[in-house]
């Protein structure tokens, strides 16, 4: 079975960027800072992070909050997520005795206990220390159906990035001469036990402007890469291409996969060595699964004689599409307060995840009827943020499913499509919810459209105005933010007596692909007039004020914060910025930023920085206005967003005199730590920082700072 959806995307692989090469023909006095492991930038970067760190652990709740936060990542009561592989269930886990991480297996009979015995297959603190390597775990592609050699997949320090590497299971150990990639982004995947499909840096010009794989091979056992033969080549304005092989049983096909952009991708059936082109508009998710075709549409589509309105599903069979039949059966619509969230397959059934208000509801059609009809998912809970998997769908109808919410810890269930699920699992609470709550208000945003939100209160809760609260959010690349549980700002946040908000504001795909698309560009800012109106809401609730309101995102989310702080600033106290985008003039040249162009537009085309230029909180920034306070925190092995936005957003404001902050993790990638450790230190910095400007009680003047 074969998915095709964008956001996958996100886990390929590239090299930083050499900072010479950006400074030239740049008229930014602070490129300078975009060279990543330049001397000059490493001092610049110990400078303020000691600064930082050396202001914020001398708060007296520190330690004691990092200690509590690393306790909940390292908490053995976590659930372990498996997946089966042949008559083994395989689990990534790390925790204080292996900080970076072990890949284990089990059997059923043990998974169920309470504790279960477990079997190490690799360790990657043994193999970091044995090869002098800061490991990361990037994942295990298996060879099936013997499942006994995998390719597993590790980038150095977090980054995108990663080598591959064959392995061998029984032995426990990597196979000598076996199938090996050096560092780049990309990866490989089995065709059969002497072949892979493999998509890497094959030399100068194989790589597309995103920095990510254009060329896809097929490497034979045995041979060097060199002698590698191409299967399909895209161009360097592509994001990038990828080779797939699905190895269900009587079902074996291979595709090539060409992604010209998020959300745009022409699929390619590999027909006996002849490419053939799924017909499909190239905004719609792709997948085939058992003999069907599915095709998530984004946009509306007519064909033949009917039309289908975007965030429709379809179906029908694969070899019938192929040989021209145009006939589906619409499997989902979307309503005014629906949108689809997901579906799998077990052996006999198509499950759908829908999001009703940010809601999730499950429900269930059977395959091979001459009839699709929707029937209810018996046993999924009511309430909360719901998500189902196959255990193995080519073999049965069992399922795993987890249930949380912003106030209950996830369980974990095991059953059958259709029958009552067994909770196996449970995770306990890492705070003390007594008396706390959540409620989901709308806010009305500029244009009218009602945006929805989550609140998570203490108890015995006030409403004069003067609650410390955080807000969160996203608003991009169609990811929903889901109310799920939140232990880190429950016991940071919310259980100190602050409340904790969620935005579901546009961009997100909280109501499917309309809710994206009415963000992208030059709609851009939509995302944060629905990011204030919440915050709006909130005051008129008289839950909080501006003096008492801070704000938090990361990634796109980050970007979302630097807007808010340069087009809002009235409206909090501080911000909290993390891995974020900010030089959108630049963001194009560095990193994968090329291939988010889809998403924000081209600045280097006239017309769209005019537009651009409006959210670009790095052009944005005044020295005659007053901001909040702001603490930027970033990665330097981060080879998706480079770190070079946080730093040169952090050089400007200083340089103008605002109250900002820095803290960079020398390790972690896009997710900024590389271990649970450097996730509690990061976490306690962020929650530290916001409790000390928040709380009327810790407001002493900050050190090292003029109070604008």
């Amino acid at each position: 079975m074969i998915a095709f959806t964008m956001i996958g995307l996100w886990t390929l692989c590239n090299t930083a960027i050499n900072g010479q090469q950006a400074e030239q023909g740049s008229d930014d006095p602070l490129v300078w800072l975009e060279d990543v492991t330049g001397e000059a930038q490493l001092a610049w970067v110990r400078e303020r992070n000691q600064k930082t760190t050396a202001w914020l652990e001398a708060d007296a709740s520190f330690q004691q909050l990092k200690t509590d936060l690393l306790s909940i990542l390292d908490s053995d009561a976590r659930i372990p997520a498996v997946s089966k592989h042949g008559d083994w269930y395989y689990n990534f886990w790390r925790d204080r005795r292996n900080p970076r991480g072990i890949w284990r297996r089990t059997t059923w009979e043990e998974y169920l206990q309470p504790e279960p015995a477990w079997e190490v297959v690799l360790d990657l603190d043994a193999l970091s220390k044995s090869e002098g390597e800061n490991w990361v775990w990037g994942g295990a592609n298996f060879l099936r159906p013997q499942n006994e050699r995998v390719l597993i997949s590790l980038s150095r320090g977090g980054a995108d990035a990663r080598v591959v590497r064959e392995f061998d299971i029984p032995s426990k150990s990597f196979v000598a001469g076996g199938f090996e990639l050096p560092e780049a982004k990309g990866n490989a995947g089995w065709i059969d036990p002497d072949h892979v499909f493999v998509q890497t840096n094959f030399g100068k010009g194989t790589m597309t402007d995103s920095g990510y794989p254009r060329i896809c091979k097929i490497w034979k056992r045995g041979t060097p890469l060199t002698e590698a033969q191409t299967v399909y080549e895209g161009l360097s304005t592509d994001m990038s291409v990828q080779a797939i092989h699905d190895a269900t049983r009587g079902f074996e096909r291979d595709f090539v996969i060409r992604n010209l952009a998020f959300f745009n991708n022409e699929m390619y059936w590999l027909d006996g060595g002849e490419l053939r082109k799924v017909e499909v508009p190239n905004s719609a998710s792709k997948q085939v699964a058992f003999e069907y075709l599915i095709i998530e549409l984004r946009e509306p589509w007519e064909v033949g004689d009917s039309k289908y309105a975007g965030g429709t599903l379809l179906i029908t069979k694969f070899a019938d599409f192929m040989a021209g039949q145009r006939q589906f059966d619409v499997l989902f619509e979307p309503t005014d307060n629906s949108a689809l969230a997901g579906f799998g397959f077990t052996k006999n059934y198509l499950v759908l995840n829908v999001l009703e208000d940010v809601k999730n509801r499950l429900y269930v059609f059977r395959l091979r009827q001459p009839q699709w009809t929707r029937e209810p998912f018996v046993g999924a809970p009511e309430l909360g943020s719901v998500s189902v998997g196959a255990i193995d769908a080519e073999e049965s109808d069992a399922y795993f499913m987890n249930s949380t919410d912003l106030l209950t810890p996830p369980t974990l269930f095991w059953g059958t499509i259709g029958q009552e699920p067994t909770a196996i699992k449970s995770t306990p609470s890492f705070f003390d919810t007594t008396g706390m709550r959540v409620e989901q208000h709308f806010a009305t945003s500029d244009d009218g459209t009602k945006i929805p939100y989550f609140v998570m209160l203490p108890a015995n809760v006030t409403f004069a105005g003067e609650i410390p609260t955080l807000l969160y959010g996203y608003g991009g690349f169609e990811i929903s933010m889901l109310p799920r549980y939140n232990a880190a700002a429950g016991r940071a946040w919310v259980s100190q007596g602050g409340v904790y908000v969620l935005a579901n504001i546009r961009g997100g795909g909280e109501y499917g692909p309309r809710w994206h698309q009415a963000a992208l560009k030059q709609n851009r800012l939509r995302a944060y007039e629905d990011f204030a109106a919440v915050a709006k809401d909130l005051f008129a609730r008289r839950i909080t004020s501006p003096e008492r309101l801070g704000i938090q995102g990361g990634s796109n989310g980050g970007l979302l914060v630097g807007n808010m702080v340069t087009l809002y600033p009235e409206l909090m106290s501080a911000a909290v910025c993390q891995v974020p985008l900010l030089d959108m003039k630049r963001y194009n040249r560095l990193l994968a930023g090329a291939s988010w162009m889809a998403e924000y537009g081209n600045p280097d085309i006239p017309e769209e920085w005019a537009f651009i230029q409006k959210y670009s909180p790095y052009h944005n920034v005044r020295s005659d206005r007053k901001y909040p306070a702001v603490l930027f925190t970033t990665s330097t092995r981060d080879d998706r967003v480079h770190p070079g936005h946080a730093r040169k957003m952090m050089a400007l404001m200083e340089q103008q005199g605002h109250e900002v902050w820095y803290y960079e993790n020398i390790e972690g990638g896009h997710g900024g730590a590389a271990n649970n450790e450097q996730s509690a230190f990061m976490q306690a910095l962020a929650y530290t920082f916001l409790r000390l400007k928040l709380f009327p009680m810790d407001r002493p003047s900050t050190p090292g700072h003029s109070q604008r």
